[in-house]
């Protein structure tokens, strides 16, 4: 055990955490690390919550289990054990994880590092990814979880058109496998589940254009880049352009509003989507959906595979319901993300790490 982690080190693993991202980009997520026990604790940050939108903060402990999991991968990366616990304090709901950093019995060699830290994708960074070791056999956890360090600053959110380019079913296994290693199941929606996932999609976002209340909710994390240097929120340059079909999955943020000059272009007909689900509904399974969820983001950047998310549906309680697969009929849908082959979408902002990170002694 260090008797103290330098602070270039400490600041480096929180601004791999919070590249993770959240829902509107909000960012609701502070961290407090304590010198003398030596670790990192993850607390949620309510004054960013969406009481409209997410009325019982299930997506942002979603977001904040993603930035766990990015904490996570670059201790590891770093050669630190993470030992992670889940909802450490029972009476303060808001102190969402608590990570004792502490350094590995034998480290990864600095050479390996600083290759991965050149944020090259390479085959054996793939392989290790998905649990393979290049030379064959399985990877350890911490090894496992380091492979997927270059994609933290790789992985953006793509609202862009994707190609017909099917993802290939060796690849979707390891996404499955992803999840599971978090505590979550990630399936691919097949006809007729999928026809019905797109129809509540469409729907949610009808509802959401009705709903003055969340309209101005998602108009408040709008940024128009031409007036303001945005740190969090939605930038006008990440919207992406509008289906002319009308039928994207999407979200759009221009709402009711309009976007001058705003391209309108033909989407995927029928867009690859995967249900992110666990088997109960409470705090500690939104966290580890959130985990599971960048997992499976990280590893697809690895493997070339763009990605945005459809959650529409998800913050409507009658409409989440109905998002069950209809034959198991069984876990609660926490994400729904579309993947495929396209733009990897541009990067967003982040706040500084100094308005996130606290350090006592």
């Amino acid at each position: 055990m260090p008797r103290s982690l330098d602070d270039a080190t400490l600041t480096g693993l929180v601004a791999d955490a919070i590249a993770a991202p959240s829902m509107h980009n909000a960012q609701p997520w502070q961290f407090r690390y304590t010198r003398g026990g030596h670790t990192l604790t993850l607390l949620a940050d309510l004054d960013r919550a969406l009481p409209e939108e997410d009325p019982a903060t299930r997506a942002l402990h979603v977001g904040c289990g993603a930035a766990l999991l990015n904490l996570r991968v670059s201790a590891a990366h770093h050669g630190l054990e993470a030992v992670t616990t889940l909802l450490p304090e029972p009476a303060a709901p808001a102190v969402l994880a608590s990570v004792r950093l502490g350094v590995r019995a034998v480290a990864r060699p600095a050479h390996e590092n600083e290759a991965r830290a050149g944020g090259e994708a390479t085959a054996e960074n793939e392989a290790r990814a998905g649990g393979e070791a290049p030379t064959g056999g399985a990877l350890t956890e911490d090894e496992a979880l380091a492979a997927l360090h270059p994609a933290i600053e790789q992985r953006h959110t793509s609202r862009y058109p994707f190609d017909d380019a099917l993802v290939p079913e060796d690849v979707r296994a390891l996404l499955v496998a992803a999840a599971r290693a978090e505590g979550a199941d990630f399936s691919f929606l097949t006809s007729p589940h999928l026809e019905t996932v797109l129809g509540l999609i469409r729907d949610a976002e009808g509802y959401d254009r009705g709903d003055p209340g969340r309209e101005a909710e998602q108009h408040h994390w709008t940024r128009n880049t031409k007036t303001e240097a945005p740190v969090d929120g939605i930038p006008d340059y990440a919207f992406g352009p509008r289906d002319a079909q009308e039928q994207a999955t999407t979200r759009d943020f221009v709402g009711t509003g309009a976007l001058p000059g705003r391209a309108r272009v033909p989407f995927e007909k029928r867009p690859q989507l995967a249900l992110l689900t666990t088997s109960s509904d409470h705090s500690v399974d939104w966290l580890r959906a959130g985990q599971a969820l960048e997992r499976v983001l990280l590893l697809a950047t690895l493997h070339g595979v763009s990605t945005s998310f459809s959650t529409q549906p998800i913050e409507w309680p009658d409409l989440r319901w109905i998002l069950r697969d209809p034959v198991f009929g069984s876990g609660h849908a926490q994400m729904i993300i579309r993947l495929g082959y396209g733009p990897t979408g541009p990067r967003t902002p982040r706040r500084p790490t100094n308005q996130v990170l606290t350090i006592e002694p």
